[in-house]
């Protein structure tokens, strides 16, 4: 479990924080941070998934910045070049196949936004995309167009972004798509997977989801 930096044959990079298995690699997951940044909270979710068995990668969005307000994390996410952020997911996708098995995406609030984004614009460049309370906005392109099985966890409590009518419509469009989603929607507030956040924290929620992630992991990387 260490900061570090994937690198590629052809010399591209990405840095951020990798977790190994201690023992047989099921497959990798990349972990997309929240608006916060690569923090101790996203570093230990990516920690989780490697107990789990999956390498874990959480590519660094922010150079490094971790903000420590709310303000400073909306500042941050409003100047987020949301096409860098994807090349540099597909960036840690190919680093993570160069080492061998198959990859899911993963992401938190805005990285559940990069995440639905990635599945978008990246075809079927990884097996499995697992969205967390976040979404592109609609111009961005359309859900769907993904290729490839969708897990999505949405929040009954999130009236600023991710709301009822979003993720009911976001739904219909991978519906009208055929693409393989389930969307599960969870009696609990935004951000209900981060355990440091005891407002919006909520334990029921988070072990559900995450239950159904691994699940989920388990039949599409393995």
């Amino acid at each position: 479990m260490t900061d570090t930096k994937l690198t590629r044959p052809d010399g591209s990079s990405v840095s951020g924080y990798l977790a190994e298995p201690t023992g047989t690699v099921r497959g990798s997951v990349v972990v997309i941070q929240e608006w916060w940044g690569v923090n101790a909270q996203i570093k230990g979710l990516a920690d989780r998934f490697a107990a789990a068995g999956y390498r874990a990668f959480a590519p660094d969005l922010y150079d490094g910045f971790v903000a420590k307000t709310a303000d400073e994390a909306k500042h941050s996410m409003s100047g987020l070049d949301w096409g860098r952020a994807v090349g540099l997911v597909k960036t840690t996708i190919e680093a993570l196949r160069d080492k061998g098995g198959k990859v899911a995406v993963t992401g938190f609030c805005m990285g559940g936004a990069v995440t639905l984004l990635s599945a978008i614009k990246l075809g079927a460049a990884f097996e499995a995309a697992i969205p967390f309370y976040g979404m592109p906005p609609a111009e961005a392109g359309d859900p769907g167009s993904i290729k490839i099985p969708v897990l999505a966890h949405f929040a009954t409590i999130d009236d600023d972004w991710c709301t009822k009518e979003r993720v009911d419509a976001l739904e219909a469009s991978l519906q009208k798509g055929a693409v393989t989603a389930s969307v599960h929607r969870y009696e609990a507030h935004h951000a209900f997977m981060n355990e440091t956040r005891p407002e919006v924290y909520d334990a029921v929620a988070a072990k559900l989801a995450w239950d159904r992630t691994l699940a989920f992991l388990s039949v599409t990387i393995g």
